[in-house]
Formats: C-alpha cells, sequence, structure tokens
C-alpha cells in the first residue's frame, strides 16, 4: 500500500491511499479519514459510496463529513466508483464505465476482467484496512449518494449482521426499472434479468429487509428524480414493515450542496448505531 497524502484534519488524519486490487486488478486509490481516537484503540468505521461521475475525492472534498465524524470518533473511508487505470474499459457516456461501476461484479465483456466492484467493497478493501489501521470490524456502517446510495442499500441488506445502520442522499433505489440501472445492469451483468435482482434495493426490500435502522434523505427538485424510483423502495419498506426514515427535503437538489446539508444529521444517525453495537 502506498501513501499518497496524509493531512491533519479535526485532530485527526485525512489520507489518501494506493494499493494493488486483487478484486479489481488493478491500482485502486481510496480516501481514509481516521479520528484522534484511533490512537487509543479501534475506532467505528463509516463507508461512504459515491455516485456517477465521481472519485474517492469528491465526498471527502465537498461533503462536510469529517468534522461531524472527528466529534463522534468515527473513521470514514472514501472508496473510488470505478477500475481504473490503462487496459481498463471505458464508455464514452458517463454513466457507464470509468467513474460508474455501480457496486457489482461484472460478468460480460468487456468489463468483465476488472469491474468487479462488489468484491472490492464488500472483501477486497475491508481486508486491506482493517489489517493496517486502527479501525474495529465489529462497528461498522454504511451511506452513499445516487448511484453510492444504491450500493449502500444493497450491500447492507445483503450482508446481514455486517452493519449496524444504512443510510443514502437520493439514493438509485429501483435500477431494474429505471434508465439508471437497466442500461448499466444490462451491459454489467448481460440480458438474463434474474441476475439484476441481486442489485435492486428495492427488490433486496422485498425479500430480504434489513436488520438494522434505515435513513434516507432526497431533495424534492432532484433533478434526477424519476430515474431514482424513490416510491418504490418506499412502498416495499411500507409492506415489509421496515425500520425505515424517507425524508423528501423541500427545495433540494442532487448536488454535494444537498449532501453536506444533511451530513451532520447522517453521521448522528450512524454513531447512535454504531455505539449501540
Amino acid at each position: 500500500m502506498e501513501t499518497i497524502s496524509e493531512n491533519k484534519a479535526f485532530g485527526g488524519t485525512q489520507g489518501v491511499y494506493r494499493h494493488a486490487s486483487t478484486a479489481t486488478s488493478c491500482n485502486m486509490t481510496f480516501g481514509l479519514f481516521v479520528p484522534e481516537e484511533a490512537q487509543f484503540g479501534p475506532v467505528p468505521v463509516l463507508w461512504y459510496l459515491s455516485g456517477l461521475t465521481c472519485t474517492h475525492e469528491n465526498a471527502m472534498s465537498k461533503a462536510g463529513a469529517q468534522g461531524w465524524a472527528a466529534e463522534q470518533g468515527i473513521a470514514l473511508i472514501y472508496p473510488d466508483t470505478s477500475p481504473r487505470g490503462d487496459g481498463v474499459a471505458d464508455d464514452d457516456a458517463y454513466d457507464l464505465g470509468l467513474g460508474a461501476g455501480f457496486y457489482v461484479n461484472a460478468t460480460e465483456a468487456p468489463w468483465a476482467s476488472h469491474y468487479r466492484m462488489w468484491d472490492y467493497i464488500t472483501e477486497d478493501l475491508p481486508n486491506l484496512v482493517f489489517e493496517h489501521f486502527a479501525l474495529d470490524p465489529a462497528r461498522q456502517a454504511i451511506t452513499g449518494h445516487s448511484m453510492g446510495g444504491h450500493g449502500a442499500l444493497t450491500i447492507a441488506m445483503r450482508h446481514p449482521g455486517r452493519f449496524a445502520s444504512v443510510s443514502a442522499f437520493a439514493p438509485i433505489c429501483n435500477p431494474t426499472e429505471s434508465d439508471w440501472g437497466r442500461k448499466q445492469l444490462g451491459a454489467y451483468l448481460g440480458s438474463d434479468e434474474t441476475t439484476w435482482a441481486a442489485h435492486d434495493a428495492t427488490l433486496l426490500m422485498q425479500s430480504n429487509g434489513f436488520d438494522g435502522p434505515i435513513l434516507i434523505d432526497t431533495g424534492t427538485d432532484d433533478q434526477f428524480g424519476d430515474l431514482l424510483k424513490t416510491e418504490a423502495l418506499a412502498h416495499a419498506a411500507a409492506a415489509r414493515r421496515q425500520q425505515m426514515t424517507l425524508r423528501m427535503q423541500p427545495g433540494y437538489d442532487h448536488s454535494y450542496f444537498f449532501v453536506s446539508s444533511f451530513m451532520e444529521e447522517h453521521i448522528s444517525f450512524h454513531a447512535d448505531a454504531l455505539y449501540s453495537v
């Protein structure tokens, strides 16, 4: 693992690191904020999964999360959104290829050789960070924005017992029924739509649910509202009687101005769950 940068922030350290990933068969970069409390023992962890076109850097620089995480003594992990580098397949469209891994393990050419973001987020990167940093694997939570919200919800629901809580900012909730999903799932996983269900939060809510609290914020002026399918997830949660708070925030759009406006509340939400473990 290579240290790209480390900066003191809010009493802790904001680092950026690069490592060779066995999951994606290329070098991957991630950000990690470790609070001051990590000097004295392993601290709880909040994963933040970013959305389309983002890298590890967007939320690290724009979400305003480190200060709130420092107050709660929580580490923040910011993974990248796709494999990168020479030989990694790409597409001219912004919503497929680089920056658009959709947190799945691709099975189709030309994506299958590198686009294994599910394994990267659930196995490869956790193994690395828990080995090298003072982080507590027994106290994990996960959140994300847009495509990252989709990833956070699906990963949480398919890993019962791993995460104390899950939240999302304007998540893609029903990708098998959305243009933000059908295109990407078809490209990465092929035409057999039965394989897509494992990556649809609404369908997973119907079949699995989540064994903890869920918080979702979406803006009423989100310019991508029709693509998010928020209502489908709400109906599925209500039918299952799932513990979930869904807030439609008046006047907010899809930007990081929206994310940063509610970041404190999301971190407090996760802190309540993490310190109850």
